[in-house]
């Protein structure tokens, strides 16, 4: 500007004129200190429809409405931003919460500065408080700090600048037994948030560039000396306009914990499996290929370890009845269990071994496999053999061994057999043996019920129960059941008419 130019008056009238439309709130003060005008943003920010309602003074306003920073604390007369501005103060950027004084439980959130235009002769001619509705955004931070509380997914925040911690949730206290005492305050590397990471160095780069970090693992360490596993990823946020970045976690250590126990439960098993003194294989379920088994099984068959892995029971030619082994897999494929199935083995150098056979399905490593237990029988049942043929031996001459004696030797022979034992005739009561004494002569129910005196449903009981101890289920079987003992039963009936 020349020397020669004169300063501009300041046209009130003009000025509202430029301001009235403004999206920011204008109040405007004489410098006597009234309020002489406000714009349409100013007056719908403090909910009001006309100036006189902002009060006529500084002191007037400070009645009409109450002032608290954003600590809660209030503002005391002479704090006001309209008060600092009369007496000469610059306010700026002040962000207050302001209520009206009829109703303190609504509350606003206002951003103040000041504006002071002078006149040609550089004397204050006009004061103004310019005003910024912030509301929406403390509104909306509000909700993110309680969202952010109360989840239960752990999180933390942390300032791009020092990266130190300004927020830390319950669900991140929770996980790691950290205060937040311990946590706010301290920064990333303090805390080791990627210590134990092999990403650490590329998260820790991101970062520090206030750029996205994708989802990695990580060990966090504990206050007590431990680690937790975890998923950790970071977004940059703002947090009262401040550039940060939010971590959220998801907790691993469960998983880990599950897999350590799962990881030792097998190695348990294949320690127990490959020590076991009982010959064991395991296979596949879908193509009953063998994928493992122990030194006993090996020792048995006569093959290597390398000569049965990943060949089937078919192919190595392992049992000799084809037919019963497709049995025992179709059992199994319908998931039924195999117990003691008697089946001979064919070793490798040919000869056989008397085995019995146990199966059943398990899942190993999200796998359907078969675990087979085989025990090898053939010694047990060449003694078994040569017990009954010693018998067979001593019973041919049974004319110097008492009845009792005989019964006992066929009931040994019997087992050795594998048949399963029935009652002796020392084991039935006088009435039964008098039962199967007319059984034997041939006589009817209606004959039994004369001869015994007794009725025909008496004598059907007293058969049924005989049956049901010697194991038969007709005439003709009690008959060889008894003459397979020499029972002739003249001794019992005889004994049964003496009774009456």
């Amino acid at each position: 500007m020349s020397s020669g130019a004169q300063p501009l008056n300041v046209n009130r009238n003009v000025l509202r004129e430029l301001v009235a439309g403004l999206s920011d709130g204008i109040i405007l003060l004489d410098p006597e200190g009234e309020i002489s005008w406000a714009n349409n943003a100013a007056l719908q920010m403090h909910r009001v429809s006309g100036v006189e309602e902002l009060g006529s003074d500084a002191a007037g306003y400070r009645q009409a409405f109450t002032l608290r920073y954003r600590n809660n604390h209030l503002l005391e007369e002479g704090q006001y931003p309209i008060e600092r501005l009369l007496k000469g103060e610059a306010v700026d950027e002040v962000t207050v919460e302001i209520s009206p004084a009829s109703g303190l439980d609504l509350v606003w959130v206002h951003t103040v500065r000041s504006l002071v235009i002078s006149d040609a002769g550089a004397r204050p001619d006009v004061l103004a408080l310019i005003i910024r509705d912030e509301t929406p955004l403390f509104e909306a931070e509000e909700r993110f700090e309680r969202a952010f509380n109360a989840n239960p997914a752990p999180g933390l925040i942390c300032r791009l600048d020092d990266l130190r911690f300004i927020r830390v949730n319950q669900g991140f206290v929770e996980m790691t037994n950290f205060t937040k005492e311990e946590v706010i305050g301290n920064t990333v590397g303090e805390l080791g948030l990627f210590a134990n990471c092999d990403t650490g160095e590329d998260a820790l780069a991101k970062l520090a560039e206030g750029r996205l970090i994708r989802q990695r693992e990580a060990l966090i360490p504990l206050p007590d000396g431990s680690d937790r596993l975890v998923i950790i990823a970071g977004e940059p946020i703002a947090v009262g306009e401040e550039p940060c970045m939010l971590f959220t976690f998801a907790d691993l250590d469960a998983r880990r914990k599950a897999q350590n126990a799962l990881r030792q439960s097998e190695e348990r098993f294949s320690k127990s499996f490959r020590l076991s003194p009982a010959p064991a294989a395991i296979s596949r379920l879908d193509d009953f290929v063998f994928t493992e088994v122990n030194d006993a099984f090996v020792q048995l068959s006569g093959y290597r370890l390398e000569d049965v892995i990943g060949k089937t029971a078919g192919e190595l030619h392992l049992w000799g009845d084809t037919a019963a082994r497709r049995v025992m897999e179709r059992k199994l494929l319908d998931n039924m269990p195999l117990r003691d199935e008697a089946m001979r083995m064919t070793q490798k150098d040919g000869s056989l071994a008397d085995c019995l056979v146990s199966a059943e399905r398990v899942e190993i490593s999200d796998q359907q496999c078969v675990i087979w237990s085989v025990q090898d029988v053939t010694e047990r049942r060449r003694s078994e053999a040569e017990l009954v043929e010693a018998i067979e031996s001593v019973m041919a001459d049974t004319s110097w061994f008492s009845r009792s004696i005989v019964d006992r030797l066929a009931t040994v022979r019997q087992v050795s057999n594998g048949k399963v034992p029935s009652a002796q005739i020392l084991d039935l009561s006088d009435r039964e043996r008098e039962i199967l004494a007319l059984i034997c002569r041939g006589q009817s129910d209606a004959e039994m019920s004369e001869t015994l005196h007794l009725s025909r449903n008496t004598i059907r009981n007293h058969v049924a129960s005989l049956y049901a101890k010697i194991g038969i289920n007709r005439r003709s079987a009690a008959v060889i059941w008894a003459r397979e003992r020499g029972f002739t039963g003249i001794s019992a009936v005889s004994k049964g008419k003496k009774s009456r």
